[in-house]
């Protein structure tokens, strides 16, 4: 696993969290986004662990660098860290598929089963998102009584866990031997079951990617 943090003692809490873990090895600590996307290259982790924001633009370099391997090495599980829980973040994350991806809030570093726990999942393939941004997106139109996913129809749920995979219309409708125009059908369904707005379509996908992620358990 390589870590990328430009915080010295976060960096190096993680490491020496991790540290007595056999099931996890921490092979390199990077400091910005160059050093990072070299200890990748180099190193060809299992697993990233970045902060959202490093040098050298402290802006979303922890997305460019899953974006990126989105491209390279799909097979990369990527844990972002973030201080912020605005959902923006994590649907930028989450936007090309929610495999192998995690997104932590950094004050969850205070338990480190949490952080192992969130490692081993992508590493095997698997999606966690942070409670709270999951709690930030049901403060909305969605936020009544009993979990929000449990509306849907299993077909719909069936039609929601594709598109967590980052599947397109025409891969679900083959998939799950459906036509396209009956998996619009159901992604239109499933929106209005769980609240979301009209606004980008591409938006609303990874919104409710991400409620059923949440209520998942991770």
């Amino acid at each position: 696993m390589v870590v990328g943090e430009d915080s010295l003692l976060v960096r190096e809490g993680i490491a020496t969290l991790l540290a007595p873990r056999d099931d996890i090895e921490v092979v390199e600590l990077c400091e910005d986004l160059p050093m990072l996307i070299e200890a990748i290259d180099r190193q060809r982790p299992d697993v990233v662990v970045t902060d959202i924001r490093m040098p050298p633009t402290g802006g979303d370099e922890g997305i460019q660098v899953a974006n990126r391997l989105n491209e390279q090495s799909p097979g990369t599980g990527v844990v972002v860290l973030s201080q912020y829980a605005e959902p923006g973040y994590a649907l930028d994350l989450f936007r090309a598929g929610s495999v192998g991806r995690a997104y932590l809030l950094k004050e969850r570093l205070s338990d480190p089963e949490q952080l192992a726990r969130a490692i081993l999942e992508v590493a095997a393939g698997g999606s966690v998102v942070d409670p709270r941004i999951v709690e930030s997106l049901v403060r909305g139109p969605a936020d009544r009584d009993g979990g929000v996913i449990e509306r849907l129809s299993p077909r719909e749920r069936e039609v929601l866990e594709q598109i967590a995979e980052g599947r397109n219309n025409a891969a679900v409708a083959e998939a799950l031997a459906l036509s396209e125009r009956a998996v619009e059908k159901h992604i239109n369904s499933l929106f209005s079951k769980l609240g979301l707005p009209e606004d980008d379509s591409t938006h609303r996908r990874v919104k409710a990617v991400l409620l059923y992620l949440g209520e998942q358990g991770g």
